[in-house]
């Protein structure tokens, strides 16, 4: 199963996807958990060791330059735009807890669509690891899809988009579904997160009724930044949720 988690900064974006990430790893399932969020404290949130001295791939020069053929920083001019990464995972992921963990970092060039190395070399590994791995791949994302292409977005089973009970919030869930089904992404997922109340359940229901919702997570002031077992507990309904809809999906499939 390949996830993408998404929605508006500060929406828990980061807590779901290390939720999700540690259910499928405790049922023994190989998981690799990719930070693709600029703000990157998905290793923290995972509660990986010294998580500030993880570098990002895209800071990795003299491996971007051996892989495309052209010095990072470089922008325009010949350079591969498949560049061999099948063994990016595994020699330079962090794992803990039996996830491994990939932080992509950001491309420092103006605009998202950069026509750069950089962007070639991570672009091609999400790549292979949607269509050539068979890991549970959880991609934790920005506000947006910026780090999806129409290419990679084929690969992704599901994109799911965080909220939280404000209309801001759902408006971002919406601008977002409308990119994704520009790049074809049929499965489009809502969960909603910090509610207080089930005022605030029904706020989002009544508010976005063109999405499937897979649940909610309750507020608890008590476990900002981290992933307790009782967060795990809620999550695991959300994945449960997940690998039944792909069940029913495939059944149709093979129909």
């Amino acid at each position: 199963m390949k996830l993408a988690i998404t929605g508006k900064g500060g929406v828990g974006k980061t807590t779901l996807a290390a939720g999700l990430a540690l259910s499928f790893s405790q049922e023994g399932k190989k998981v690799i958990a990719i930070d693709a969020d600029p703000d990157s404290n998905l290793a923290a949130t995972l509660g990986f060791p010294e998580p500030e001295k993880i570098v990002p791939l895209v800071e990795m020069k003299e491996l971007i330059a051996e892989r495309t053929g052209v010095e990072p920083g470089t922008v325009g001019g010949y350079f591969k735009l498949n560049p061999k990464v099948d063994d990016i995972p595994d020699k330079f992921s962090k794992e803990h807890q039996g996830i491994k963990l990939l932080l992509m970092g950001r491309v420092k060039k103006g605009g998202s669509g950069c026509f750069c190395p950089e962007n070639a070399f991570l672009k091609a590994i999400l790549s292979y690891l949607f269509f050539s791995r068979e890991d549970i791949v959880i991609l934790d994302m920005e506000a947006g899809i910026e780090h999806l292409g129409r290419g990679t977005a084929e690969g992704v089973d599901g994109l799911i988009v965080v909220v939280e009970p404000s209309m801001r919030s759902l408006e971002t869930a919406f601008r977002i579904k409308s990119l994704a089904k520009d790049l074809k992404i049929e499965r489009v997922f809502l969960v909603g997160n910090k509610v207080h109340s089930d005022e605030d359940i029904d706020f989002i229901r009544k508010n976005s009724s063109d999405f499937e919702i897979l649940g909610f997570i309750w507020y608890n002031n008590k476990l900002i930044d981290k992933v307790t077992n009782s967060i795990i507990a809620e999550i695991k309904e959300i994945k449960e949720g997940l690998i039944r809809r792909q069940d029913e999906r495939e059944r149709e499939v093979h129909r």
